[in-house]
């Protein structure tokens, strides 16, 4: 119980260090309003970069 807690507030001080309150917050009410399936979302997200963007985005976020 304690992990979760710590993974949701960790989540929120990203999502809120991103995004500002307010757009966290509405996100949130996007993710819980609306169906969501993370694994297909994942899946889509990068179809349209190349093997060679996608590896460059990885390494940028490596280097992060």
């Amino acid at each position: 119980m304690r992990a979760e807690m710590t993974l949701r507030n960790e989540g929120m001080k990203i999502l809120i260090s991103h995004l500002g309150p307010v757009e966290a917050e509405r996100f949130i009410s996007l993710i819980i309003r609306e169906p969501f399936d993370y694994t297909e979302w994942q899946r889509d997200m990068f179809n349209d970069l190349s093997v060679k963007e996608l590896s460059n985005l990885a390494m940028q976020e490596y280097k992060n």
